[in-house]
């Protein structure tokens, strides 16, 4: 084994090593939050009838981590094969979210198969729109994809923080502060993308779904001022 890859295979045990202590960091500081869902019956009557992939952006993951142990599911998620992937799948496997390795600039034929695979199988999934680089708040085709071949519902879900810190990252992520309240709205309108749709008419599809979250969110980041509830 070369220096250069011994360096990597000791970064890898450490990383692993930290896994479980920080998924319980996470839980302790989830506690503190103060949740309030919207829609949620809306969710869960669809669930019943078939599968349902929740569609979200990258910036807004941390409040839905524990999303699957508060309706028991085991939710797949596609999460990149980088190292820091590596990491992040072991911490949301955890809470009960099912990694599936791949992104769209590596791996992303396989792990879409693989996703259509396991969405059938558990009922759900959850797709990272603009993830894991970008650009931000762009809806991918990959969704789409995986809508047409599941038979899945999409269910936009939007997750606003009362008070928060950005990193300065691609997305600007956000991180709620503690005690502060979070609201968990699912959409009430979900997406059917029938397997014949192509061309200009997939297009268009993907770009409802983008316009609609993008103009969702423009009102709802205004949800905790007073008098904002719409």
């Amino acid at each position: 084994m070369t220096t250069e890859n011994r360096k990597k295979a000791l970064k890898f045990i450490f990383l692993q090593s930290l896994v479980k202590p920080v998924y319980c960091i996470l839980a302790l500081y989830n506690k503190t939050l103060r949740f309030r869902f919207e829609n949620e019956q809306v969710f869960l009557e669809r669930l019943r009838r078939g599968p349902v992939i929740l569609a979200g952006w990258h910036q807004r993951l941390f409040c839905g981590f524990f999303l699957p142990r508060r309706y028991d599911l085991t939710i797949p998620i596609m999460i990149s094969r980088s190292r820091d992937g590596d990491f992040i799948s072991g911490v949301v496997q955890h809470s009960g979210f099912l990694p599936v390795r791949g992104s769209s600039s590596r791996g992303g034929r396989k792990a879409l198969g693989e996703m259509v695979e396991v969405v059938l199988k558990h009922g759900a999934g959850a797709h990272v729109l603009d993830g894991p680089t970008g650009p931000p708040r762009e809806v991918k085709a990959g969704l789409l994809a995986m809508a047409q071949r599941t038979g899945a519902s999409i269910c936009p879900v939007y997750l606003v923080c009362e008070k928060y810190w950005t990193f300065n990252s691609w997305d600007r992520f956000m991180v709620p502060k503690p005690f502060s309240r979070v609201l968990i709205r699912f959409s009430a309108e979900m997406e059917e993308v029938p397997a014949s749709l192509d061309g200009p008419d997939f297009e268009a599809c993907r770009k409802r779904i983008e316009d609609r979250m993008t103009d969702t969110y423009e009102r709802l980041d205004r949800y905790f001022e007073k008098g904002e509830r719409s």
